[in-house]
């Protein structure tokens, strides 16, 4: 065994084991097929709900249109976020089984531990393609064709920890998409210069959240040859991650202006960059559980983002 071996192993043994989760109380040849799509961690379909949520709410609100209208969409990208979720977690999967078989945090993944074969995960990730392309179609033409292009992304990201340093930025290009394809869905176009800086306002946040998470794999990242602004932000992790998260702010408080908002969006984006700021602030990033939570945590953001543009929208509409 070499040493590289022996220093992954000792990484393995010292890492501690997963909590035990509902999804352990499952039938055991279901499991895995849980794992792989991450439905035990709700956070990642929050994330990646909450870019569509401030769209279709803001797009709702320039539009006067009626509630039913707002949560029918609300609703229905809810569930298109765990479902496409689902397929990017098994995506990520099948490019990194070897690198999560000699990662700590991912070695029990199915793929990575042998409990699934590539091809159970091929199958399974074609039928939450199938689930995923039957909603876009319920959508306008100009929805569809939106949303299968973010496929591309999807598909290009996991490549993009292999060549650059900078991946959280394509990873924020992919779940900051429902910026447009909320918007989309409900106007039948995008008005661009008010979306743009909403999407480059996702993309920072998922770089904030997804660098603090990535923090725990830095020293196997390095040994394992896989790029991450966890790695190459360094000592300065801390004051980068609140520059981006101000800029995040930024960006989102100079969306809500173009589109006419009122004082409850921007209360609602403070108290979002409070939480977020201080969460930052806080964080442990030596400590593997304290990044693991501030993932977890990060969803808050978007919820007051959120419900700062749902209170404007009701009471404009009331």
């Amino acid at each position: 065994m070499g040493v590289k071996s022996l220093i992954i192993k000792r990484h393995l043994q010292d890492y501690p084991t997963p909590a035990t989760t509902w999804v352990d109380y499952l039938p055991s040849n279901i499991r895995p097929y849980c794992y792989l799509a991450r439905v035990h961690r709700p956070s990642g379909i929050l994330l990646l709900f909450y870019p569509c949520a401030w769209s279709v709410t803001m797009t709702c609100y320039a539009l006067s249109t009626p509630m039913t209208t707002a949560w029918t969409y609300l609703g229905f990208f809810l569930i298109a976020s765990q479902v496409f979720c689902a397929a990017g977690c098994i995506i990520d999967d099948m490019w990194d089984k070897d690198i999560d078989a000699a990662t700590s945090r991912t070695r029990k993944r199915p793929l990575a531990a042998g409990d699934l074969s590539m091809f159970q995960a091929f199958v399974f990730l074609i039928l939450h393609l199938t689930i995923g392309i039957w909603l876009f179609m319920q959508l306008n033409d100009y929805s569809l064709v939106l949303g299968i292009s973010s496929l591309v992304l999807v598909v290009l990201y996991p490549t993009t920890k292999r060549v650059i340093d900078w991946p959280q930025a394509m990873l924020g290009m992919c779940f900051s998409w429902g910026s447009f394809l909320g918007t989309a869905s409900v106007a039948g176009a995008v008005d661009w210069h008010i979306y743009i800086p909403l999407y480059m306002g996702g993309i920072c946040w998922t770089i904030v959240y997804d660098t603090c998470y990535a923090r725990q794999d830095k020293d196997e990242d390095i040994k394992n040859g896989v790029h991450s602004t966890a790695v190459i932000f360094g000592d300065q992790i801390r004051p980068i991650l609140i520059m981006f998260s101000c800029v995040l702010c930024s960006l989102v408080s100079y969306a809500g202006v173009l589109n006419g908002h009122g004082v409850p969006f921007f209360i609602g984006v403070a108290l979002g960059a409070y939480h977020l700021v201080g969460l930052v602030a806080r964080i442990d990033f030596e400590n593997k559980e304290s990044c693991d939570a501030c993932l977890i945590n990060n969803t808050w953001f978007g919820f007051w983002v959120w419900a700062g543009a749902i209170v404007d929208y009701v009471m404009k509409i009331q």
